[in-house]
């Protein structure tokens, strides 16, 4: 199949697949096409809102629907990063033997994910960006496709432990869910209070889905547009001289590199999703949210007049 044939397939399956979520899942649309986002471009979910809003039942309605293995972790102040890796044991011939973890999964959902020690949460690195978790001295290679989707609760919340940056940073988008509708929550009530039963059918494969992720790289991008999402990055850091004086007065960190990347794979991704060859400007633009709101560190002076890292985004287009 050529490229031009499996980008028209990936419309086409895209949609098969909102239709699919939707059975189960009411509203959340944005929310839905971030996360799809970011599985078909190999990158990895935060997911910021307070309990309650589906989380959890979005994220197994999803691997479900991509037929793809899932496991939950539900993240706790006592959890240990063997908890997740896995651990050896002496099995009854008194041989080392390795049981693995639940991160051993194409899709992990890591629950709350702030309320653990910042050493478990480290425990997910490796596993992250490698694609493989070492355990005394093995190294250990993940099935692919591999996507992390992290759930967080708003810091403000008490017993939480801040993501450090560096974690941060590993994740491709910080999608924000908001409460539904009035309407959406009128319909999230009505099936959650019946005997309604919906079955979900999967619809890819495994290698179908690493597939189209390769499909994703291979799409051509202008240098402008890679021009374009680097001056945007680079806008962010106050000590650059691109910077403008908003950003030199409210933020006190910009972004890295990794954004820049992200922000290139993410248009791709999104451009093949509405049947485009090539992402432009728009398609950055589309995604650009997303993906630095989590990498931006505001001042004191944009908390106190109630600056937003969405605000700071959107005034650099």
């Amino acid at each position: 199949m050529s490229d031009v044939a499996a980008i028209q397939n990936l419309v086409q399956k895209r949609q098969e697949l909102k239709s699919e979520i939707a059975k189960i899942i009411v509203g959340q649309d944005a929310v839905v096409d971030q996360i799809l986002l970011c599985i078909f471009s190999g990158g990895h979910a935060l997911l910021v809102g307070v309990p309650g809003l589906a989380k959890t039942l979005m994220v197994n309605t999803l691997a479900q629907a991509l037929g793809l293995d899932f496991k939950r972790i539900q993240f706790t102040p006592d959890l240990m990063p063997s908890d997740i890796l896995g651990s050896e044991i002496l099995d009854e011939n008194r041989h080392f033997k390795f049981i693995k973890g639940p991160i051993f999964s194409n899709i992990v959902l890591a629950d709350e994910i702030n309320r653990t020690p910042p050493k478990t949460q480290a425990a997910l690195l490796e596993a992250m960006q490698e694609r493989s978790v070492t355990i005394a001295g093995e190294n250990y290679k993940l099935n692919l496709p591999y996507f992390v989707l992290a759930t967080q609760n708003p810091i403000e919340q008490e017993g939480t432990y801040p993501l450090p940056e560096a974690q941060l940073d590993r994740f491709m988008f910080a999608i924000k869910l908001e409460y539904p509708s009035f309407e959406e929550e009128v319909q999230v009530v009505k099936r959650t209070t019946s005997n309604m039963k919906n079955t979900i059918n999967p619809l890819f494969t495994a290698q179908q889905i690493i597939d189209f992720q390769d499909l994703i790289r291979r799409i051509p991008v202008a240098d402008n547009v890679i021009e374009y999402a680097v001056t945007l990055v680079s806008k962010t850091r106050p000590d650059n001289p691109l910077s403008t004086e908003f950003v030199k007065n409210y933020l006190d960190w910009g972004a890295g590199p990794r954004a820049s990347q992200n922000l290139i794979l993410a248009a791709k991704a999104n451009a093949a999703f509405n049947g485009k060859f090539s992402p432009d400007i728009e398609d950055v633009k589309a995604v650009a949210i997303g993906i630095l709101r989590h990498r931006i560190i505001k001042n004191y002076k944009a908390d106190a007049e109630g600056i937003t890292e969405e605000m700071i985004i959107t005034k650099l287009f």
